[in-house]
């Protein structure tokens, strides 16, 4: 670690603490050259799998696009940011659990409805509208119907 006041290549730790419950370790530093003290964050960086889009193209996980995608759907309906956040975290790590380098844009789409499903039922008609193309009412009718069969998604 360089020392952000000398930029000297020797410091050492003075102090390690768990912070954020455990997601990360603060660190106290001493710069061995010039003694100024400095604090550094350290986190596991964990990486998302890039997504095959329908067209065969790839491209980086963008969770901004999730979460508009998902703000979009929930749009005037009374749902906490809180609600929405704790269901993106939970999509982000299940795509992280496959362990897979590349996932399929479908895939996330199919996460992306089963979190709707579970926040608003309207939301999730809607999103699942676009997402599915609904041609017809028989399309609709076909979707409130799976959700009257099974309500808590």
């Amino acid at each position: 670690m360089f020392c952000p006041f000398c930029g000297a290549d020797d410091t050492k730790v003075i102090d390690s603490r768990l912070v954020a419950d455990g997601g990360q370790v603060r660190r106290r530093r001493e710069c061995v050259n010039c003694r100024e003290r400095f604090t550094t964050y350290e986190a596991a960086e964990l990486v998302l799998p890039r997504v095959i889009k329908q067209d065969g193209s790839r491209e980086p996980f963008d969770e901004e696009k999730l979460r508009s995608g998902l703000q979009r759907a929930l749009e005037k309906r009374p749902v906490a940011v809180e609600a929405v956040e704790s269901e993106l975290g939970q999509i982000k790590n299940r795509l992280r659990a496959t362990g897979e380098r590349e996932i399929d844009s479908r895939a996330v789409g199919e996460l992306v409805m089963e979190a709707l499903k579970r926040l608003d039922q309207v939301a999730y008609v809607r999103f699942a509208s676009v997402y599915r193309s609904f041609e017809d009412l028989s399309e609709f009718r076909d979707a409130i119907a799976s959700l009257e069969a099974d309500p808590q998604g």
